[in-house]
């Protein structure tokens, strides 16, 4: 994910992330099929779990931003360690109950982000407080949080 300014339009930033968060479940719903082989793509490695790591720790990262700075508060440094590390955890097999669990994860979570996006003005989306993109920017730029999933792909069932 580069440090420049993502690219927005005139789609509304609630619908951005739970479209994206959509995708995210709609592939890992094929991710039970997995052979516990990793993807390599780019200079990292991706399994479903590390996927599904990546996208909720993405989303959390950037609300705990949003939430921080409209409560004129700075928001707390980025320590994640990313998609350089992959866990033991993300080696494991991806069963039924890890999807179910994904689903309740990452729709609860896309419902924070609707609700919070939805109760701001279009003033208040692009010209948020504090340092950084604006509130508009951050919601389009999580979307490109699908590029973990999208990593482990579709799989053949």
């Amino acid at each position: 994910m580069a440090d420049e300014n993502p690219m927005i339009d005139d789609r509304d930033p609630s619908e951005v992330v739970t479209a994206a968060v959509d995708h995210v479940l709609k592939l890992a719903s094929t991710w039970t099929a997995w052979d516990g082989q990793p993807f390599a793509v780019d200079d990292r490695v991706y399994t479903p779990h590390k996927a599904i790591r990546r996208v909720t720790d993405h989303l959390i990262d950037h609300l705990a931003e949003i939430e921080a700075r409209l409560a004129g508060s700075e928001p707390l440094p980025d320590h994640w360690h990313a998609s350089a590390s992959t866990t033991a955890a993300d080696l494991a097999a991806f069963t039924e109950a890890d999807l179910d669990e994904a689903r309740s994860r990452l729709t609860r979570l896309a419902q924070i982000w609707a609700v919070r996006l939805g109760s701001l003005t279009p003033h208040d989306l692009d010209h948020s407080p504090g340092r950084g993109w604006t509130i508009r920017q951050i919601a389009f730029h999580v979307e490109g949080s699908t590029y973990y999933a999208d990593s482990v792909g579709d799989l053949p069932r």
